[in-house]
């Protein structure tokens, strides 16, 4: 079927197709978020060294969520915009778009491989590793870097499918890599006795599996954009834009991995491997919170941009309504849940009682604002569907960057209880950023809609 028959994304009731683009899109980042959190599911519980072996693959995360970054500046910069150019009817720009980030997201994989092979061992001890932990850090870290072609591939093409309203099948990317994941990793790390090598090795060919399916459907026929030689080389006139928008969602995700490197060497410094095993498993409850999110958000985009391309104010309004609705409901159900049942979560890593007690604690702390960052989401993911690059760029360096990390250094200085003040960053940065994004989102929004209105009256009427 054609993403024509299968979705009409200018005419179908936007309710219906935010529930038919969302819920594929949440299922895949749940089931993402799993993929993510399995490894350290199964590395928790090895006898023995479970708790060391886990906080020194918790180290290693900054260097996972950098090479995803790199994967969502290229498919979250490529993909609205190619979405808003379907939305002018215009397929071959779309499909120029697609070649082009094909090419240039195999060039950061060879890069990026080379880069921490190399720098591995030093970036870890920089990131919060110890003596200890290391060995286990780096074990997983020299197998898992290897992947990045798979990870780049199957994470920054996938956003190409789902913006042509193939929820499904872009679902699918995620399912079949986590189940093969899933059934792997007790296998490597149990029955072969790997440990954490064993975790990663089954990552990388779970990732493997999913970037062979990405390529074998934009290569294929069912596609309405198709990877085509012809639009491989790379052009400055194409890649820029990409990169401008890119860079909003790249920053997001870049920033997570600063913001993770600066919290472990602080609560080293303050608390020890316990404190940086807590953000390990902290680290995963935000996934929790984020990551089905970005699936809602992910459904709502194709929709919102379509739109916008195809000057329809009233559509793009209304389907901003429900995503943020939508996203303010789900952060408030899941804090709900990490207020009262904490212990839930922490029990599916850890069955240590001391490193349980503690990460308790600082889960009510650490997600204390979780509850407001559907807003923020929102809005933010909204001004990249319309295109609007230096407004999300702002609001994606401002919570990170100009708040949180900031805060980690500056909080300690004032409070007694130093892990306290570190976890404690936060929430003040949550609550402070989602204030300022809805302030400017509230702002612009209105001109948004006015530009689309004025594009919809210059459209020729059919």
């Amino acid at each position: 079927m054609t993403a024509k028959q299968n979705t009409d994304l200018g005419r179908d009731s936007v309710g219906k197709l935010l529930f038919k683009l969302a819920v594929p899109a949440i299922a895949a980042q749940i089931i993402n978020m799993l993929y993510n959190i399995v490894d350290r599911m199964y590395i928790g519980h090895i006898p023995d060294i479970g708790p060391a072996a886990l906080t020194g693959v918790g180290v290693t995360f900054p260097i996972i969520m950098i090479i995803a970054a790199f994967s969502s500046l290229i498919g979250m910069g490529g993909a609205p915009r190619a979405s808003i150019c379907m939305g002018r009817q215009d397929n071959d720009g779309a499909e120029h778009i697609l070649g082009n980030c094909f090419t240039v997201l195999l060039g950061i994989s060879v890069v990026l491989t080379a880069v921490f092979l190399i720098f591995g061992k030093p970036l870890l001890m920089m990131f919060g590793a110890s003596e200890s932990t290391l060995p286990y850090a780096s074990a997983y870290m020299n197998i898992y870097v290897c992947g990045t072609i798979f990870v780049q591939l199957a994470l920054g093409l996938n956003a190409f499918i789902s913006s042509q309203g193939f929820a499904t099948t872009s679902m699918m990317t995620v399912v079949i890599g986590a189940v093969i994941n899933i059934v792997l990793d007790p296998i490597f790390i149990f029955v072969f006795g790997m440990g954490v090598q064993g975790a990663a090795l089954a990552t990388i060919l779970s990732q493997a599996v999913s970037s062979i399916w990405v390529l074998w459907f934009l290569f294929g026929k069912k596609t309405k954009l198709r990877i085509q030689k012809k639009y491989m080389i790379p052009r400055k006139h194409i890649i820029l834009p990409v990169l401008a928008l890119g860079v909003s969602p790249f920053i997001m995700q870049s920033t997570e991995s600063l913001v993770n490197i600066t919290l472990n060497a602080s609560l080293q410094t303050y608390g020890g491997d316990i404190a940086v095993g807590a953000m390990a498993i902290l680290a995963s409850m935000m996934q929790v919170v984020l990551l089905p999110l970005m699936g809602l958000t992910q459904g709502a985009q194709p929709i919102i941009g379509y739109n916008y391309g195809a000057g329809q104010p009233g559509r793009v309004k209304k389907a901003f309504k429900l995503l943020l609705i939508s996203s303010l409901c789900f952060t408030g159900i899941l804090w709900a849940v990490a207020m009262v049942f904490p212990e839930l979560f922490i029990l599916i890593f850890t069955e240590d009682a001391s490193l349980t007690s503690y990460t308790i604690w600082a889960i009510r702390i650490y997600l204390g604002a979780s509850f407001i960052l559907g807003a923020q989401v929102a809005c933010q993911q909204t001004f990249i569907a319309v295109g609007q690059a230096k407004s999300s760029l702002f609001l994606a360096l401002l919570r990170k960057i100009v708040l949180l990390i900031p805060l980690i250094f500056i909080l300690p200085c004032f409070l007694s209880d130093k892990v306290f003040a570190v976890f404690l960053a936060e929430p003040i940065a949550d609550i402070i950023a989602t204030a300022a994004t809805c302030i400017l989102f509230g702002l612009q929004f209105k001109r948004i809609l006015k530009g689309c209105a004025e594009k919809e009256a210059a459209l020729p009427s059919n």
